[in-house]
């Protein structure tokens, strides 16, 4: 099954305006994780820039549906985000 990566550009002050949308945020990524969709994610630090989070399923519409329903984007912390399709070279479940 082939991979997704989700890439979150989140806007300014995103560390102190997501104390609101955490416990959901984080609520569905667990859920999504538990149904094997979500693989892994993360913040990238200094600077906390972007997000990154990486599904696997039939098409891009798992990562999709997750963007659209997360409290970031719909609150407007996230500025942007893209899906792209990852290819593993190294490591990962056949």
């Amino acid at each position: 099954m082939p991979y997704f990566v989700l890439i979150y550009h989140v806007g300014e002050n995103y560390i102190e305006r997501r104390t609101p949308f955490r416990q959901e945020h984080l609520r569905l990524a667990r859920k999504s994780y538990e149904r094997g969709e979500m693989v892994m994610g993360g913040a990238f630090a200094d600077p906390a820039d972007k997000g990154l989070l990486i599904f696997r399923g039939a098409d891009r519409g798992v990562a999709e549906k997750f963007a659209k329903n997360d409290p970031y984007v719909l609150n407007g912390l996230v500025a942007t985000w893209e899906v792209r399709p990852w290819t593993v070279v190294i490591g990962g479940a056949e």
